[in-house]
């Protein structure tokens, strides 16, 4: 049956409102590339203890080929199940969705049969669409799960987007949230002047995606005016491929945002405000900005590696790997910024999680 968001447990309505912290799940595979069960319920089982609030899966950080392998089904279950199995607390599940209207309609319904709360739609498969089709496009997959809105960077395959497509996708009944990750300050402003257009600022919640701008885009206000006065939303947390990697170290920096503005009315300290350029720094490394992005999956397999909770970096595509200097990079973050890493949280756990 369709999901409406009316049909949404109230806990994970109240989680996705308040805030909270959503990786995008990995992929773990054997040096075959073959699902790696046993570490896949792993970076579940991490990911839950480290206090994320949710967990997107089959996104890209997911590898957008398990489609072609026939696994995107394998892999959402997995992910569901682990999560039900390893805690009863209430988290928001998210899945991937992509590609042309016919295929994304069957990934939600796969979806919404395993009990995810709402989709993450990606355009890029369609981005060569006029806008009005990809309402069109936006508003059929509404009909089966709450939407969670995607503007993905170009640089891996995401559309320009105006702010009048983000007013009229912020109008769809169904749709929950946005996950704003364009990598580009005024396209993100795009996106907060659609949503006030639209008036939809209390019922669909901003997510930043924003890996080059966590921090900030966490602790800053937004302003777009409206009816000629200044109308101020602020990002209620993030859903983020950077957030697969020293998760519980993210889990506390949002909750100390969180803190202190609620504690000096909406001030932030120089040093929490600073805090952004070296969690980007660590981005820059985890994401091969260098080699514009071509291991940023890879990346991230990299540090879980290092922790132990994957085996190796294979992604689906043998051509997919770490780029040029990147491991030297990432080198680097760990020498230079290892304290926001959350290595002893895996080390103290790592055995009961592989168990």
């Amino acid at each position: 049956m369709p999901l409406q968001r009316s049909d949404l447990p109230a806990q994970v309505l109240d989680l996705l409102a308040q805030g909270t912290v959503i990786p995008a799940h990995p992929l773990a595979l054997d040096a075959e590339r073959q699902l790696d069960r046993r570490r896949q319920r792993a970076l579940t089982r991490y990911y839950v203890d480290a206090g994320a609030g949710g967990l997107a899966v089959g996104v890209h950080t997911t590898q957008f080929s398990i489609r072609e392998r026939g696994l995107y089904e394998t892999v959402l279950r997995a992910a569901i199940d682990e999560q039900r199995a390893w805690t009863e607390r209430s988290m928001a599940m998210i899945a991937g969705l992509c590609g042309p209207t016919a295929q994304a309609l069957a990934e939600a319904r796969t979806a919404v049969g395993l009990g995810y709360h709402a989709g993450l739609l990606s355009l890029a498969a369609v981005a060569s669409a006029s806008e009005d089709e990809l309402i069109a496009h936006c508003e059929a997959v509404s009909q089966e799960i709450p939407l969670i809105g995607f503007y993905l960077q170009t640089v891996v395959g995401g559309p320009v987007l105006s702010s009048d497509f983000w007013r009229r996708f912020a109008l769809i009944p169904n749709v929950l949230a946005i996950k704003v990750a364009p990598f580009n300050r005024y396209r993100t402003i795009d996106v907060v002047r659609g949503l006030v257009d639209a008036r939809a600022e209390e019922r669909v919640f901003l997510y930043t995606g924003n890996d080059d701008h966590i921090v900030l885009d966490l602790a800053l206000p937004f302003s777009a005016m409206r009816d000629g006065a200044p109308v101020t939303v602020r990002f209620r947390g993030g859903l983020l491929g950077h957030w697969s990697v020293w998760t519980s170290s993210a889990v506390a920096q949002l909750a100390q945002i969180k803190a202190e503005l609620s504690a000096n009315g909406g001030a932030l300290s120089p040093a929490l405000l600073a805090l952004d350029s070296r969690v980007t720094d660590c981005n820059s490394a985890f994401f091969d900005v260098a080699n514009n992005f071509h291991g940023c999956i890879a990346g991230c397999h990299e540090v879980l590696r290092r922790q132990g909770l994957l085996e190796g970096i294979w992604c689906l595509d043998p051509a997919e790997g770490l780029g040029k200097g990147q491991a030297e990079e990432i080198d680097r973050v760990y020498r230079l910024h290892g304290d926001l890493g959350d290595d002893a949280f895996v080390r103290d756990n790592l055995a009961r999680w592989l168990a």
